[in-house]
């Protein structure tokens, strides 16, 4: 899928300041106060999946510092999680600012979110564009999914350091973020952009690629990526270099993942047994060890075996489906969580069997 530049469509047209940011303009407007503001709080970005938070944070760090941000490197860090154990860590850097993922450390998060903050912290700020900001950024991706320990740790460390570096907090959903930590922080929602905003971005790249993009084709990539930027991008690339010339009713790119759940939607509807637990249990494994995240493979799943049903069944499977996504937020083991999802839809399609076998075996009823 690479261009002959050897860049992606979603990177070499992802914005990449303020003016280029052409979705969510009431936010786009309440970043820029908040960069040219003398007061530079804590920042707690939280929405979807490729709604652009990581975007939003990058545009906001230039209007702060200038272009200085955009020269970036990859460090690895060591950092000593205990006395005898030292762990490394891939940190993004820039003269003004790093960028980490404390959760890529598992259990030895807390170690992560204490060394880096506090050796950048207790660093000699630079100045920004201006000459006047005296204050370096630590931005931290998926807040949500740290410990409670390192959320502890994290607040903690935003009191002590406040003078001397900024936090920027990235997290897809509130309700696994400390209620401490996000009262430290300005909250700023960043949710998936309409449907009509994906279409104009798939048609302007598009034209700036200078092939034809039909609006059949466009809508059907917007309905695949549920408006995740995105992964509409990378889904327009994908089908670009597959079909060479777009037409309405060509199939669009569908990743493999993708299709893997659907045989496993069809798998589970064709025999509800212990047998057939197990190897589904399996195939979960195998997307997960394939870094597909769970919620998404719950999600995906949950759409998947809604076909199979009719709309009183789909009611519980959905009430069923939210109770097991609340649970993988807050558990430990996402393959026990989609197991036992597996088994509840079962148990169901099991009684919605019954229920149209008796009701296609009654006589029908004389007027």
């Amino acid at each position: 899928m690479a261009r002959r530049n050897g860049v992606m469509m979603v990177d070499e047209y992802r914005p990449k300041d303020m003016k280029s940011l052409d979705v969510h303009t009431d936010t786009t407007a309440r970043l820029e106060s908040i960069a040219k503001s003398q007061d530079f709080p804590h920042l707690l970005f939280y929405g979807p999946s490729g709604a652009g938070k990581k975007t939003r944070v990058m545009a906001l760090l230039r209007e702060h510092y200038g272009a200085g941000v955009s020269r970036l490197r990859i460090e690895q860090r060591s950092v000593q999680a205990t006395s005898s154990k030292t762990i490394d860590v891939s940190v993004l850097v820039s003269p003004y600012h790093i960028e980490v993922n404390p959760a890529e450390a598992g259990v030895y998060d807390r170690a992560v979110v204490m060394n880096l903050v506090k050796e950048l912290a207790e660093s000699a700020p630079l100045m920004d564009s201006s000459g006047k900001r005296g204050f370096k950024v630590v931005v931290i991706s998926e807040v949500d999914r740290l410990t409670r320990t390192a959320q502890q740790a994290l607040r903690r460390t935003m009191e002590k350091y406040m003078s001397t570096c900024r936090l920027i907090l990235v997290a897809t959903s509130l309700s696994r973020v400390m209620a401490p930590l996000r009262s430290r922080c300005l909250a700023v929602r960043v949710p998936l952009p309409s449907t009509e905003e994906v279409g104009t971005v798939l048609s302007n790249v598009a034209k700036k690629e200078k092939f034809a993009l039909p609006e059949g084709v466009s809508a059907e990539i917007v309905q695949r990526s549920g408006r995740n930027m995105r992964k509409a991008l990378l889904c327009l690339e994908a089908t670009k270099v597959q079909r060479k010339i777009l037409q309405d009713g060509v199939p669009v790119f569908v990743p493999e993942w993708e299709r893997f759940v659907a045989e496993i939607a069809t798998e589970i509807c064709h025999e509800q047994t212990p047998k057939r637990v197990w190897e589904v249990r399996g195939k979960l494994y195998e997307l997960l060890t394939n870094c597909i995240p769970p919620e998404e493979i719950l999600e995906r799943l949950f759409l998947e075996l809604l076909k199979h049903v009719d709309s009183p069944t789909q009611i519980r499977v959905a009430s069923a489906a939210a109770h097991y996504d609340h649970a993988l937020r807050t558990g430990s083991r996402p393959i026990i969580h989609l197991e036992a999802f597996v088994c509840e839809f079962m148990a169901l399609y099991r009684t919605y069997l019954a229920h149209l076998a008796r009701s296609q075996a009654q006589p029908p009823r004389v007027v």
